[in-house]
């Protein structure tokens, strides 16, 4: 590590390594802390058939690809979960090393329901993004668990490939905008469960059926969708986020403190994408390259 970098990426998964493989090209030799353990979201992924350039690639794949491609041309990426972080618009310091800029790339987590059989099954049909995975279950069943916006848009987006979609919240009432509602009401592929909770996902190797109460519903896959947590507690206070969390961008990639930039789902409550996290991490490096040619 040089005495002062010009760059450090916080984030290891498509977002931040996006960022380095175009800093690291434009010779800034960016210092990447890519998280314990590295990759993001998309290493809890299966198989991804929706990134640009791959028919079917696990989403580990992806990701070692991407550091490889980083790595490449000069990127240095440390395997490691920063802690402390100091914003000041002069130098900055992200654990004791000094940088003149930063990239803040350190995504969003799903929020899941904690049942062991939840995680055995990730990516095993039990997944959180309707867009990435209901191809998967074209002409099958499948149920989505929550009652607020997000559950319902993956409900309508499920439609699209299921021959049956479950729809289980715990209340008798949905959270979602009326419009929604009336969508979903309307969908004659979709069931509502009102009043429940999944106790248990069922299946071995696969997701074969939920339990819920004193009965078992056959589905062949589980998407939650109960929200997303953005990773940005270590930045509340220093810059400006959103009520939910979010990093809140300003001129084109970046936050409220000079030279401080961001990228990927910390920012983005909407998409989720990895193609959409990667072309963000673009935005920000191409965003830094500006400013340190401006000091």
């Amino acid at each position: 590590m040089t005495e002062i970098e010009d760059v450090i990426i916080i984030g290891g998964g498509p977002a931040g390594l996006s960022a380095a493989i175009y800093l690291a090209r434009a010779d800034l030799k960016p210092l990447v802390f890519a998280g314990s353990p590295p990759g993001g979201q998309l290493t809890l992924t299966s198989d991804v058939e929706n990134f640009p350039g791959f028919e079917s690639i696990l989403g580990s794949e992806l990701i070692e690809k991407m550091r490889n491609q980083a790595k490449k041309f000069g990127a240095k990426i440390v395997d490691e979960n920063v802690k402390t972080v100091e914003l000041v618009e002069s130098v900055k310091l992200v654990e004791s090393v000094k940088t003149k800029s930063i990239i803040i790339a350190t995504g969003a987590k799903a929020l899941w329901l904690n049942l062991p059989s939840e995680t055995r099954l990730r990516g095993k049909g039990v997944s959180a993004c309707a867009t990435c995975d209901g191809f998967f279950f074209r002409g099958k069943t499948v149920a989505v668990v929550g009652g607020g916006d997000t559950a319902l848009e993956e409900a309508l987006t499920l439609t699209k490939f299921a021959e049956k979609v479950y729809i289980i919240h715990r209340r008798d009432f949905f959270r979602a905008s009326k419009i929604m509602q009336e969508r979903v009401k309307e969908n004659k592929k979709i069931e509502i469960i009102w009043n429940s909770s999944v106790e248990e996902i069922l299946g071995e190797l696969k997701v074969e059926g939920i339990r819920i109460k004193d009965k078992t519903i056959k589905v062949d896959g589980v998407f939650i969708a109960i929200g997303h947590k953005p990773d940005t507690d270590l930045f509340k206070g220093k810059v400006e986020v959103d009520e939910k969390g979010y990093i809140k961008i300003f001129e084109r990639r970046s936050t409220s403190v000079k030279g401080v930039f961001v990228a990927g789902d910390c920012a983005d409550p909407y998409y989720r994408q990895a193609i959409t996290a990667a072309g963000t991490g673009v935005e920000a490096a191409l965003e830094v390259e500006k400013y340190l040619e401006l000091l």
